[in-house]
């Protein structure tokens, strides 16, 4: 095995080290860059408040006033991190010769930035070790000659060879693709799971690489605004999206549309036109968001509602959340109700629609596994009893959904998770109490009919599953019910 990794380096405190390594030069200047102290400020965000790295790094680019160029690599920096975090804590171990959660926070997330820059990007060892030594030095001062020793011996191995070392010992290969593809075990069984439901478990490795691979910035379109793909430059149409597409500079062109055209992932807008082009729409259909916020999807409803002559209501829970709602459909002239309250407790004739709401979108609250490109500090905040709690909350959600349907009104199931407990279990596990109630719709035909091409889809067709790794999507599934007119509401009648 090639390198010097195998030495156990460094000692130091546990608290983050005071020995090991050159004391810096007093008086010497702490030059960090901009960029870097971004990147920092938000993974101590992330770590320490449970912030959203995907919300918060824009907020603080513009507030740092950074250039394109250092926005870009405070972006690299921030993402990059956070997806590869669980390969680096073990780098980080083996290099200090200790466990991570023996090293005080702040220096452990210094420790995680430099190891990034030395073994994932192009950026000269020297920059490196200095700039992150001098962050520790500001956010520590005592783990300063601890940073640095950790750091250099990182920089002497290459990335290969701590590959390598980080494999030695896994269990099975699960545990082997956990460590190596940075996703803790327990997504990578369930995502091995989900993926030989479909008869494809060999394209794990591809999934969990494509996790780990910064996504392109997609937009939406809304439909009958005024705004034309032919005036955004660069622009190219999404592969299954009607409405979608990239472009040469993608948050120029959100920014300067007046909320017609907006940042919005592929899968998300696949979900919201299934629904709303499942069936022509006749006007005066009545339609529901019962989980809206943050209102991308809304957004979407509330175009096409706009141009069948459907009314649109949206249900959120948290106030927040709720004013992100209205922002997102701020540019579609549209009257939207906006109501705050539990979706569990929705009372459609109190929200004028006494026989109930002719389409319903329920985009449950869910682990977020399929968004790991986007917001990778999802996969190490969920733990495998978030998903017991988590299903139960979207059964309850379901039965509010077929509750405040009307007869014949048409429910989309939507969750940004491939976990087959949030997917298939809950759907299969709702069929079943509202057995002879609710009937599943073809949905893949349905997304098939709407699609620009035609998707590759394995699995029940009465399901869509999409995959980062195979449409570029982020890991959406949808499901497609429809309430029969002699409907009920099975707790009325007791168990079955």
């Amino acid at each position: 095995m090639s390198g010097s990794a195998s030495r156990r380096p460094v000692g130091g405190g546990a608290g983050g080290g005071q020995r090991g390594g050159r004391p810096a030069r007093r008086g010497a200047p702490d030059r960090i860059s901009a960029a870097r102290l971004v990147a920092y400020d938000v993974l101590e965000a992330v770590r320490a408040d449970e912030a959203y790295a995907n919300l918060l790094l824009p907020v603080r680019i513009r507030r740092a006033g950074l250039s394109r160029a250092d926005a870009a690599f405070a972006t690299e920096l921030t993402y990059g991190t956070l997806r590869m975090q669980g390969l680096y804590d073990r780098v980080i171990e083996l290099a200090a010769g200790r466990s991570a959660d023996a090293i005080d926070p702040a220096v452990l997330d210094v420790l995680r930035l430099g190891t990034h820059q030395l073994l994932a990007t192009r950026v000269p060892t020297h920059a490196a070790v200095f700039e992150q030594v001098a962050l520790a030095r500001r956010v520590a001062p005592k783990a300063a000659g601890f940073a640095n020793a950790v750091l250099r011996t990182v920089s002497r191995t290459s990335p290969e060879a701590w590959r390598e070392l980080v494999a030695e010992g896994a269990s099975n290969d699960d545990e082997l693709l956990a460590r190596l593809e940075s996703h803790p075990a327990w997504v990578v069984r369930a995502f091995r799971a989900a993926l030989e439901r479909e008869g494809r478990g060999a394209e794990l490795r591809e999934l969990l690489e494509a996790d780990n691979a910064a996504p392109r910035v997609n937009l939406v379109v809304l439909p009958g605004l005024g705004a034309e793909p032919a005036g955004i430059e660069g622009f190219e149409p999404d592969r299954f999206s009607p409405i979608g597409g990239t472009a040469a500079d993608p948050i120029a062109a959100a920014a300067s549309s007046d909320g017609r055209i907006r940042v919005q992932d592929e899968g998300s807008q696949l979900a919201a036109l299934v629904l709303a082009r499942a069936a022509p729409v006749r006007a005066g259909e009545r339609w529901l968001d019962l989980c809206a916020g943050p209102g991308g999807k809304t957004a979407v409803l509330a175009a096409e509602a706009l141009a069948g002559g459907a009314s649109l209501t949206a249900n959120e829970l948290a106030p927040a959340r709720a004013e992100l709602v209205r922002n997102a459909i701020a540019a579609v002239p549209l009257p939207v109700e906006v109501r705050v309250g539990d979706g569990r407790e929705i009372d459609p004739a109190a929200l004028g629609a006494p026989d109930g709401f002719d389409r319903i979108l329920l985009d449950a609250p869910c682990t977020g596994l399929g968004a790991l490109r986007r917001r990778p500090e999802a996969r190490w905040r969920k733990t495998p009893s978030d998903v017991a709690e988590l299903t139960r909350l979207q059964g309850e959600l379901f039965d509010a959904a077929v509750r405040a349907l009307a007869p014949g009104g048409i429910l989309a199931y939507v969750t940004c998770s491939p976990h087959t407990a949030e997917t298939r279990g809950t759907l299969g596990a709702a069929l079943e109490r509202w057995r002879g109630r609710i009937e599943q719709l073809d949905t893949a035909a349905a997304a098939q009919a709407l699609a620009r091409h035609p998707l590759d889809l394995e699995g029940e067709p009465e399901t869509v599953q999409l995959w980062p790794h195979r449409h570029g999507t982020d890991a959406m599934f949808i499901a497609l019910v429809r309430r029969s007119d002699e409907a009920t509401d099975p707790a009325a009648e007791g168990p079955r």
